[in-house]
């Protein structure tokens, strides 16, 4: 990966003392050099912030006490000197307003996904973000993945035929006592409907699941019928999602989120098959991608091994071997973002990073899910 480009300089909201995907935003943008991180208001009282940004070793000048102080600090220095982007990382429902002051005020920026609380409030986003013309990328990390990019690329050569059957689970085991009751941070906010939004699991690792499908069969989903589901009594939100898809073109599909499978960790997994092929691939075996064909052998994919496509190659760092993992593919969304950003381009096709059109998307299919579960299994058209 070449570091000889020009140092973008980060600040980021969120992601202070006690926060698990803060560090892991710092770590990825700074895995190759490009990515500075300068500034921060990284928590929701003063003095946390504060706190955090001298354990982080900010200048004080730089360690704001609210995200509304950054933006007018950093709107205040010289252009060269003020932060390039902005990184949220915050619950949910501070994603919408932080995001779109940083828009409304020129400044590029890195969201967590979901990257919105409601469908509407990402339509008024996006068209902020291309009214302005700033680059804005939503952290669907996982299509940062090698051999994500290289199912991608399969798929669209035609390698695996007419896409028919697509089947992807995401299923975790962390919600499946009450841990919320504990004062746990992570599961306090995220089955708080008004931190988390209208969906639980869905909202959570659903969405992620929905966008690895996009990425790499580029399918749309023309309808759906779901099923949520709150195993836990007393939880507002689901902790279980089971969906239908019907795509256009005449594909099909299924969805299952779960958080109270016992025993997940991080078990996401695609199927695709098509007429003439199929693929799979398991996030916690991120670095192997298996093929299968009608008429010849089946074939196994390594990252770093022979046979990848450009996109595959590019995203690797290591020999073949090496593990690279959820740092890495995380590096790589951000690393993309970048070009984007020192092109003044807001454009995820051409650099490869989940853009402000697919946040929209993933809103309108959480709410869809929501929608069709409410009305007791309808199809539902997102």
């Amino acid at each position: 990966m070449s570091t000889s480009k020009r140092t973008l300089k980060m600040g980021m909201v969120g992601g202070g003392q006690d926060a698990f995907i803060g560090a892991v935003h710092r770590a990825a943008a700074a895995l190759d050099g490009q990515i500075e991180f300068v500034a921060g208001a990284l928590s929701s009282t003063p003095e946390k912030a504060i706190a955090s940004g001298r354990e982080l070793g900010l200048a004080d000048d730089r360690s704001y006490p609210s995200w509304e102080a950054m933006l007018e600090g950093e709107s205040a220095r010289e252009e060269g000197d003020r932060i390039d982007f902005v990184s949220i990382v915050t619950p949910n429902h501070l994603h919408y307003p932080i995001a779109g002051a940083f828009v409304d005020a020129g400044f590029n920026v890195v969201c967590d996904k979901p990257m919105t609380l409601t469908a509407d409030e990402a339509a008024d986003l996006a068209d902020r973000v291309r009214a302005k013309g700033t680059a804005f990328c939503v952290t669907y990390n996982y299509s940062g993945y090698p051999m994500v990019k290289q199912a991608r690329h399969l798929v669209q050569s035609g390698a695996i035929g007419e896409v028919r059957k697509v089947i992807v689970e995401y299923n975790q085991g962390w919600l499946a006592t009450e841990l919320e009751s504990t004062g746990q941070k992570q599961a306090d906010w995220r089955t708080d409907p008004g931190r988390a939004g209208a969906g639980g699991a869905i909202g959570d690792i659903g969405s992620h699941a929905e966008q690895l499908v996009s990425n790499v069969t580029g399918l749309k989903i023309e309808s759906l019928l779901a099923d949520l589901t709150s195993f836990i009594k007393g939880r507002r939100l689901d902790d279980d999602a089971n969906v239908l898809l019907r795509f256009e073109g005449g594909a099909r599909g299924i969805l299952t989120a779960s958080q109270v499978c016992v025993g997940g960790r991080n078990d996401l997994r695609l199927r695709v098959w098509g007429s003439k092929g199929g693929l799979t691939w398991h996030q916690e075996d991120p670095n192997v991608l298996h093929v299968t064909t009608l008429d010849g052998p089946d074939m196994t994919y390594h990252r770093g091994g022979a046979g990848l496509c450009d996109e595959a190659v590019a995203a690797s760092r290591l020999p073949a071997g090496h593990p690279e993992a959820f740092i890495e593919a995380f590096a790589n969304v951000y690393l993309s973002a970048a070009a984007a950003m020192r092109a003044g381009q807001d454009d995820g096709q051409m650099y490869g990073y989940p853009d402000v059109a697919e946040g929209q998307r993933g809103m309108q299919f959480i709410e869809a899910v929501v929608a069709s579960s409410q009305a007791g299994g309808t199809w539902v058209a997102p």
